[in-house]
């Protein structure tokens, strides 16, 4: 069966319209099969946003595994200023994230990258719903590579569910980052701190 972090889903393309409103924000989405959470906003993916402190976020943001584009979106229409970047190694996600961006009038440099392997430079903050699915060589590889590609002080945030591995995943984001912190919890799901 496909999965939505493969780099080209084959499973026929069955586009959806999902509206968010946070933050007094209304934003509307397309989604489609073989990108993840057709049709729904996820609960994770909410409860990351809503743990967010927009103004303390910086400058350059990345999100990693932007699916069709909740978190950049909102991120970029919360902070206009900031120059936001977003990833996913799936190519159905990349074009629906540029096409929701542009239709919410949003400008956010899209691209395909197999974790960070497509990324340059350096970022202030690094935002993530990370793959499960995909296993931990590919969630702990993106840790990894965003510790790389954080300023010094700069923040990655990442929601994960307790019993999806969050508690290993702090074992390793510690091993890593000087500080690692649990900023949220919300029906079994955590949002993850982690300081360079």
């Amino acid at each position: 069966m496909p999965q939505y972090f493969e780099s080209r889903p084959e499973t026929e393309s069955r586009p959806e319209l999902v509206e968010t409103e946070l933050f007094g924000r209304r934003l509307r989405f397309v989604t489609d099969s073989g990108v993840f959470c057709r049709g729904k906003l996820d609960y994770g993916t909410e409860t990351l946003l809503r743990a967010l402190p927009f103004e303390e976020l910086g400058n350059r943001v990345l999100e990693v595994g932007c699916g069709w584009g909740p978190i950049c979106c909102t991120v970029k229409a919360m902070r206009p200023d900031a120059f936001v970047t977003a990833v996913d190694v799936n190519e159905r996600a990349v074009a629906l994230t540029a096409r929701n961006a542009r239709d919410n009038g949003l400008v956010v440099d899209v691209r395909v990258s197999d974790a960070l392997d497509g990324v340059e430079g350096l970022f202030d903050t690094i935002l993530t719903n990370p793959p499960i699915r995909a296993g931990k060589t590919v969630i702990y590889r993106i840790f990894s590579q965003s510790y790389e590609h954080l300023v010094p002080g700069g923040r990655l945030y990442l929601v994960i569910r307790k019993q999806q591995g969050a508690p290993s995943a702090v074992k390793f984001l510690k091993t890593l980052f000087s500080g690692v912190e649990i900023a949220d919890r919300s029906a079994g799901y955590q949002v993850i701190v982690c300081t360079k």
